[in-house]
């Protein structure tokens, strides 16, 4: 009687092959009846706060909102250098018509560059001022946590101070001035001196508010030349608001700096010239630098001996 031979025997192209299993169609995405309640949340992932995880701290929020503030003043820079240019070319219309016709395609123009300046640059400086405020209460008081102090000023007030007509000429400079007072480490009993980079700036800050509110006022008036006035008005305001969003991100940046835990950066060193043939020298660092360990120590060569009087 024959027997089946032992498929382990068999060479490999005589095995018998198991038949391989359909594959399964594709029958689209599932289905539930109802909204599923799992998902990602919305928004970029972040690390789960722990359990001994408290608020962020001021200073963290100062160098977040510094980042977030510096391109918004550039894009008030740009656009505001734009407003003034439409508000400039309009000017130049103004004077041509006096004489000539204009051509209603050049006066299109200057139509739509002075609309799109001045709405962008106002969308810009909102979105600014509201950065610029926030900042300034974080890293006043930031440096006051820094000192060891209690900041005497309160949201309000600092939020006032920068909004309130006659009084934001002199409260957000001072507020500044303060901050910086406190984040240098000065004594608390001093009474505060601007740097001279904090004086350019209020000085910006108050010429800046002193021609908006003039071209504010001269909306109301009336009759060919006012229009005229008007036109110069807007575009020496357009000028003032780009520098002083300069100005404030200089401002920004130094006192952002002055608030940060640890100095990032180049370091400056002294270095004095020494006499002529010698290299120049540096000062002694604060810390000696660690020195290499050897893996063992080689004893110096021993000195030559002093020849004997012969």
């Amino acid at each position: 009687m024959a027997t089946p031979p032992d498929p382990a025997a068999l060479p490999d192209s005589l095995r018998p092959r198991r038949p391989e299993p359909a594959p399964d169609r594709y029958a689209g995405p599932p289905r539930y009846r109802s909204v599923p309640r799992w998902g990602l949340p919305v928004g970029p992932w972040r690390m789960p706060p722990g359990p001994d995880d408290g608020p962020a701290a001021p200073v963290d929020r100062v160098r977040w909102l510094a980042g977030q503030l510096v391109p918004v003043l550039w894009v008030v820079v740009v656009m505001s250098l734009i407003a003034a240019a439409a508000e400039t070319w309009r000017y130049t219309l103004l004077l041509q018509s006096r004489s000539d016709a204009l051509s209603p395609v050049a006066v299109a123009w200057s139509d739509a560059m002075v609309w799109f300046g001045g709405w962008s640059s106002v969308a810009a400086v909102i979105a600014a001022g509201v950065l610029t405020i926030s900042w300034s209460r974080w890293s006043y008081q930031a440096a006051a946590e820094r000192a060891g102090t209690r900041p005497w000023r309160s949201r309000r007030s600092i939020v006032a101070g920068w909004l309130v007509p006659g009084w934001n000429l002199a409260a957000p400079g001072s507020l500044l001035a303060e901050t910086e007072h406190t984040a240098l480490g000065l004594p608390a009993d001093r009474r505060p001196s601007p740097s001279r980079e904090l004086m350019v700036w209020w000085v910006m800050w108050v010429a800046c508010v002193l021609l908006a509110a003039l071209a504010l006022i001269g909306r109301f008036r009336t009759g060919t030349q006012a229009l005229a006035d008007g036109v110069v008005v807007h575009a020496w305001a357009d000028v003032g608001a780009a520098v002083a969003a300069y100005r404030t991100i200089r401002v920004v940046r130094w006192i952002t700096g002055l608030l940060e835990p640890e100095p990032r950066g180049p370091r400056e060193l002294l270095v004095r010239a020494g006499p002529a043939g010698e290299p120049p020298t540096s000062p002694a660092p604060d810390r000696p630098e660690p020195q290499p360990q050897l893996d063992r120590a080689e004893p110096d060569p021993a000195p030559d001996p002093a020849p004997r009087p012969g």
